[in-house]
């Protein structure tokens, strides 16, 4: 009865021996794994990307508020000097600066364009004012503001930062779901290929039953050789993936979003997990199939 175990632990432990080294389930699983996680990669990418990118967007907005003044001509220097004497008194904030007109120009610049005399437009006067603290009270500023300078309006970047932000977690959570997705999908095709060989080698499987081959000794072949197939297919995959997005654009480069989708600092280290991953997903998948396949067809 024990004929069929030592046949199966032969020649140095290679007991895969009767799971095809070639052949489509062999192509199958190395394409898949590869492919699965040349896609995490972007997938994972994403995911960090779009978070850096919430968390800049959210510091950046919140560490500052800008206060619009529109008044006529006369009376806006006036106005500003108000503002500026109010602001520097308001508690939790820094020191108030008033945009010259060369940034005002940048400002409108993507508008107007760059040869639009700002001179000659009722451009209302602005004031960039950081924030400090947290004691720093916003509508009390603004309440402030309406009574002592009339044509002053205080924004704290709520209305822009909350649509960024949240369109920002979003694109992450959707990174998330795609590494799921890509996990399942690569949990599903090893699970075919190894069927898949189960099937193709009935034959053999019957014949180490006859001789006293357990179902856990058959199953743990085809685990051994199709755990390794999707590890050193993920593990190319992984590299071709981790390669691509070496050539992206750096975010310093041109600093919109398509520019940052790369690893940065201590992320480039991630992937790393990714055939690991990939050789536990086929190491589950392969041994439910195998003993549900091999219980089956008792």
């Amino acid at each position: 009865m024990t004929l069929g175990r030592g046949l199966l632990r032969d020649e140095g432990g290679k007991g895969d021996r009767i799971v095809p080294p070639t052949g489509f389930t062999a192509q199958l699983t190395l394409f898949s794994a590869g492919a699965m996680a040349f896609l995490a990669v972007f997938a994972l990418a994403l995911a960090l990307a779009t978070g850096r990118l919430a968390d800049h967007w959210s510091t950046q907005l919140a560490g500052s508020v800008t206060v619009r003044i529109s008044a006529p001509a006369d009376q806006q220097e006036g106005q500003v000097q108000t503002a500026l004497q109010l602001l520097r008194t308001t508690p939790g904030t820094g020191e108030p600066r008033q945009l010259p007109q060369d940034e005002l120009a940048t400002l409108l610049e993507p508008w107007f364009g760059p040869d639009m005399p700002v001179d000659a437009l009722p451009v209302p006067a602005l004031i960039d004012l950081p924030i400090r603290g947290d004691d720093f009270d916003a509508e009390g500023l603004r309440l402030r503001l309406e009574a002592e300078v009339p044509g002053a309006i205080l924004d704290d970047h709520t209305e822009w930062r909350r649509p960024l932000v949240s369109a920002a977690n979003r694109l992450r959570m959707l990174g998330i779901v795609s590494l799921l997705l890509i996990t399942a999908a690569s949990a599903a095709m090893i699970t075919l290929a190894a069927k898949a060989a189960l099937a193709a080698n009935g034959q053999v499987i019957r014949v180490l039953r006859l001789i006293g081959a357990r179902d856990l000794t058959i199953a743990t072949a085809f685990v051994r050789r199709f755990t390794r197939r999707a590890a050193i297919g993920s593990a190319i995959g992984t590299v071709l993936g981790v390669g691509a997005v070496s050539i992206l654009p750096d975010a310093s480069a041109a600093g919109g979003f398509l520019t940052g989708l790369g690893f940065q600092g201590w992320d480039w280290l991630m992937p790393l997990s990714i055939p690991l991953v990939a050789a536990a997903v086929g190491f589950l998948a392969t041994r439910w199939a195998a003993l549900n396949m091999l219980e089956a067809v008792r």
